[in-house]
């Protein structure tokens, strides 16, 4: 029987079986090691391709063991996960897709504003624990400025699906000099002190690590709520911590934390934090997406045609 000399695929995490099939009816061969990540090292001596979500952590070392490669496939947005620039020193093509959780971050995004204006999510456990409690009264979202500290696609779909409640909306984003839309574009201070809902949307770069501090909490309204979808590291959260305590923050929700899983984290049980464990694109639509669309890139890379979600470029062919 002669030998398979196809290029081997390895898929590190879970991703939509549909898109696993899809990858294995092309010109390659697949390699699943996403049920023991024990089993990666070995696997890459050899593979063309690497695909991951965001629990592989793709580092230096361990692109030192994979001399064939020359494809990373990120099945989400972030590739903070990813060395990029030891990939792109090693000639290594990283691609992502940008597009694929749009829309389940910005739903789960408008779902936190609701339950933060009405101020739901400790009623519903009060009342699931047999308390009856009808006194405490939440506030309407309608006419609320919400500010996006970022300003993608993400955040322009959340300011689209709030519009009809007549919610103004602002934006602090230093590679976006206009919006394009109603959204008035302003300095980030400016921004914190206007907003009754601040909504992160940034990258997680060294620039953006603890974006909002201790300074910056302090600028915003005693009533406002912030919340986080993009990256833990935008956030202090010591500093978060010390706002909520001292009533000079409202609340916030968080869906993602600094360190994942915020084992031990005050924040977690904090009456005025709604957490929620990292899922803003934990949605069947969103994953098939993801998954989809970095197999298509990997196909695309096997048959020599550009790639349309290339995060780097390469420093050698």
């Amino acid at each position: 029987m002669p030998e398979d000399d196809r290029p081997l695929v390895v898929i590190a995490d879970p991703i939509d079986p549909g898109a696993v099939e899809r990858l294995r009816a092309g010109p390659c061969r697949v390699l699943d090691v996403s049920g023991d990540v024990g089993e990666l090292p070995a696997a890459l001596r050899d593979a063309w391709g690497l695909i991951v979500r965001s629990r592989t952590k793709v580092t230096a070392k361990l692109l030192e063991g994979a001399p064939s490669l020359k494809f990373i496939g990120r099945a989400g947005v972030g590739v903070d996960n990813i060395d990029v620039p030891a990939a792109s020193a090693r000639g290594v093509r990283v691609v992502n897709a940008p597009a694929a959780a749009t829309a389940s971050v910005a739903e789960l995004t408008v779902a936190f504003l609701l339950l933060l204006a009405r101020g739901l999510y400790p009623k519903i456990v009060e009342t699931k624990s047999g308390t009856w409690k009808r006194s405490d009264l939440g506030r309407e979202l309608s006419g609320k400025t919400v500010g996006f500290v970022g300003y993608g696609r993400i955040a322009r779909q959340v300011a689209a699906a709030i519009a009809p409640y007549g919610c103004p909306t602002a934006a602090y984003d230093p590679f976006v000099p206009r919006s394009g839309d109603a959204t008035e574009m302003m300095a980030l201070d400016e921004l914190l002190a206007i907003s009754d809902f601040v909504s992160l949307h940034a990258a997680a770069t060294a620039e953006n690590r603890h974006l909002i501090n201790d300074a910056r909490l302090a600028k915003m309204k005693p009533t406002a709520y912030l919340i986080n979808v993009a990256r833990g590291a935008l956030v202090d959260e010591a500093a978060l911590l010390s706002a909520l305590d001292a009533g000079r923050l409202a609340g916030a929700a968080l869906d993602v934390f600094e360190s994942e899983p915020p084992t031990g984290s005050p924040l977690l049980n904090h009456p005025r934090v709604l957490p929620t464990p990292h899922l803003g694109a934990s949605t069947h639509e969103g994953q098939s997406r993801a998954g989809m669309q970095v197999v298509e890139e990997a196909l695309r890379a096997l048959a020599g045609k550009p790639l349309e979600g290339l995060v780097n470029p390469p420093a050698r062919p």
